[in-house]
């Protein structure tokens, strides 16, 4: 197309132009931060402290709008620096302009541009075969079917597609909205928590925090109105104060904020997260499906040797199939240096694809010549004694070898040719990746388990497994004998990691297997084979040098693909993780203690223990502001299922003991001490901080000195608090007599130890109750 044709179909808006973002818009962040159940909640109640006076009462609107704004910023943040790396990884397309071929991207197609096809590319439009040459189209994307389909002229392919062998030009028949364009692309990059255990897990803790205020604000609120005896205003400061402490406030801001955090650190590591879940998929994984090519061995391959058993016509006949196949993989890149014969014209030709794992081609006046993988090409029964020696002694040190073939007989679709004879051998070396040994090292000290898919001779492969101290490593097994039935193929893979001839559609079943006996499951991959075994493991982790279609699909793309910073994405998923529980036992102990004060204010129809002006103070130093540093905090163990059953664990008996230790204090300076009703309230919310710190202790463990510096200043805060003059003044906080304070010590003091055994009993009994994990 002309540059004026382009302008004319851009001006009309036949472009390839997406409504897909990479991620929310803004507007979109600012209606998930703002208009959630809580924030209206603590709205309304935030209007009848102004109604009601006084202002200090609405401090923690102050501190639900600052949370508010960290949310919004910190996502906004996130979603920027992951859409500058997601430029790195989409699609391209090569188009015909002006008469000669320029890469655009997927976004600058417009309707009726010429497109070539290449293998790996990801078809960004849909079209029209206008050429073809061997042109074979992956649709499992899009129809779940696995097998290739070859396309033929006027054959229409679509968007979300990608090319697994041959080449071809297309002309774009629908692009943007008419078509699949971008789809698959754009739901790989949203910015979301999908099939988020944690997600899940926050939102079932919502739904159930939420069904415990109804019943319990509304017996709150008409005790303290109609049998306090308070005032119309004391009574609703009081409904506001235990109602406001229900509300989990800052749970769905850190969870958020940790996810978001997160995925910046990574990014720094050149790792782009596409689906923010990834961070905390692969904390949870336990079985690492790789590849040996570019994981545990450099990207590129050394042409080592070639042997051509003293045909002349081998070494022409390898630099000929070289030239006409137009993949672009490791293996022919390797021998791109090879001269080119004149006079050899390919007749008919199948190039290079992973399940074949030959390319071949009849020549005009030369025979059809093959090139493969040897016990693909030619059964090991027909080859000589002294050539399988040969081949063994290359395999068993880690060198890929290809044979050369030649017949007289035509070549005919993706069959192999009858009459075969050996010509020639090709040796390619391959190095280990200088960070691999260390790598597995750490991943097989964490307890996951490495199982390696490889398409290369199993010998190849298991030589070099040994090498990098894969465990199983002396026994690879040949993909060719492994059984089509799931059951039979799981009792397989829990006595074997290492795989070699393994088909495309059998990394998939592996992967399936794997899953189906309760493992979770990470990939990594970087050809178009991969892609279905991307998209069917739990957490597909692409490398950025791979195809376009893998980049894709792939939930985390390492961008340097670099196997070495699979170590630290699991460190960091770790930390999410561990973090967002601590945060979320830190929360829902507060609404326990904040439902059981109401249930038994609203039945013994005493005032309510709290102004909401004290519980800020409790909810900013005892978990607000520890909140915040605990969700940055580095180093967990692995992550286990089960965070609701964790979390319930730990909160219900620490919220009971926290709930029992305010009435106390707070009845016992009531009654016994004769305190006024605002000393006693003091009293109460000394009391309510103390156990709050003893309780921050246990969620922050194992203490090192920052987190013991942390809890220091929380308490120095809540010293200077009652301390301060002013403080006390703005936060109605009035010295209760000497006898409260010292009961207030000694209730605090005999709680502490109960707490501590009551949270070990939790968590014995949830231990129990969980399954064990899989081996």
């Amino acid at each position: 197309m002309t540059d004026r044709q382009v302008a004319e179909r851009i001006a009309s808006g036949k472009i390839n132009a997406s409504d897909d973002t990479a991620g929310r818009s803004l507007g979109q962040i600012l209606r998930a931060n703002l208009l959630t159940r809580f924030n209206a909640i603590l709205g309304s109640l935030m209007i009848v402290v102004v109604i009601v006076g006084p202002l200090q009462d609405g401090l923690f609107g102050v501190v639900l709008a600052v949370n508010t704004v960290i949310g919004v910023a910190q996502e906004v943040r996130a979603k920027r620096t992951l859409d500058r790396l997601a430029v790195l990884t989409a699609p391209n397309a090569h188009a015909l302009r002006n008469g000669r071929l320029v890469e655009l991207a997927a976004d600058a197609v417009v309707l009726d541009d010429i497109l070539e096809l290449r293998p790996g590319d990801q078809i960004v439009v849909d079209g029209l075969v206008l050429a073809t040459d061997s042109l074979e189209i992956d649709e499992s994307l899009l129809s779940g079917e696995a097998i290739p389909v070859v396309k033929a002229l006027d054959d229409e392919v679509r968007s979300g597609s990608y090319v697994v062998a041959g080449s071809g030009r297309i002309r774009a028949i629908r692009v943007g909205g008419d078509a699949f364009a971008q789809k698959l692309q754009g739901d790989a990059r949203r910015f979301s928590l999908v099939r988020s255990e944690l997600q899940q897990g926050t939102n079932r803790i919502l739904r159930m925090v939420t069904w415990v205020m109804i019943p319990a604000g509304v017996l709150l609120v008409t005790s303290q109105l109609i049998r306090s005896g308070q005032s119309v205003n004391e009574a609703l400061r009081a409904s506001v104060a235990g109602v406001g402490a229900m509300v989990p406030e800052g749970l769905v801001l850190l969870t958020t904020l940790a996810f978001a955090l997160g995925a910046i650190r990574l990014a720094r590591r050149q790792v782009l997260v596409q689906e923010l879940a990834a961070i905390e998929g692969l904390a949870r994984v336990d079985v690492l499906c790789i590849d040996k090519t570019g994981t545990l061995t450099e990207a590129g391959m050394r042409l080592g040797a070639i042997e051509t058993f003293g045909d002349p016509l081998a070494e022409e006949a390898l630099g000929a199939l070289v030239d006409i196949d137009p993949s672009s993989n490791a293996t022919l890149q390797a021998l791109a240096a090879l001269p080119v014969p004149s006079g050899w014209t390919a007749e008919v030709r199948v190039p290079f694809s992973s399940a074949r794992k030959w390319s071949g081609a009849q020549f005009a006046g030369f025979d059809t010549w093959v090139l493969g993988a040897p016990d693909v090409v030619m059964p090991d029964s027909s080859l000589p004694a002294s050539l399988l020696t040969r081949i063994e002694a290359f395999v068993t040190r880690g060198d890929r070898v290809l044979l050369v073939a030649r017949t007289s007989e035509p070549l005919s679709g993706g069959v192999l040719p009858a009459g075969l004879e050996p010509a020639g051998l090709v040796v390619l070396e391959e190095r280990i990746r200088v960070d691999a040994a260390a790598t597995i090292e750490y991943l097989v000290s964490q307890g996951i388990a490495i199982k390696v898919l490889s398409g290369d001779d199993p010998r190849t492969v298991g030589s070099i497994a040994r090498r990098v101290g894969i465990p199983g490593a002396a026994s690879a097994f040949d993909a060719r004998e492994l059984p089509d039935d799931p059951t039979a193929l799981a009792e397989v893979l829990r006595g074997s990691s290492i795989f070699g001839r393994v088909q495309p559609h059998q990394k998939q079943a592996i992967v399936s297997a794997l899953q189906a006996s309760g493992h979770v499951v990470a990939m990594t991959g970087d050809g178009v084979n991969d892609v279905p075994a991307l998209k069917q493991a739990d957490l597909g982790l692409a490398m950025g040098s791979g195809a376009q279609a893998t980049r894709a699909v792939g939930q985390i793309v390492l961008l340097e693909s670099s196997f070495a910073t699979i170590p630290g994405i699991l460190g960091e998923g770790r930390r999410v993780i561990t973090n967002i529980e601590r945060v979320a036992n830190l929360f829902v102990t507060k609404t326990v203690y904040a439902a059981i004060l109401a249930v038994v204010v609203g039945i013994s129809a005493i005032p309510f223990p709290f102004y909401p002006r004290h519980l800020t103070i409790v909810s900013t130093l005892t978990i607000g502001v520890p909140g915040f540093f605990l969700a940055l905090s580095s180093g967990s163990p692995r992550a286990q299922p089960g965070f609701v059953r964790r979390v319930l664990a730990f909160t219900v008996p620490a919220g009971a003991v926290v709930a029992t230790v305010t009435l106390l204090t707070y009845l016992v300076a009531r009654g016994p001490t004769h305190a006024t009703t605002a000393q006693a309230r003091t009293a109460a919310t000394l009391g309510l901080v103390a156990i709050g710190l003893a309780v921050l202790v246990l969620v922050a463990r194992p203490l090192n000195r920052a987190k013991a510096v942390l809890v220091g200043c929380m308490a120095g805060g809540a010293a200077l608090t009652w301390a301060v003059p002013v403080s006390r003044r703005v936060f109605s906080l009035e010295w209760p007599p000497a006898g409260a304070l010292w009961a207030t010590a000694g209730i605090v003091i005999v709680a502490i130890p109960l707490l501590w055994f009551l949270v070990a009993m939790g968590a014995r009994l949830e231990d129990r109750l969980s399954p064990p994990l899989l081996q």
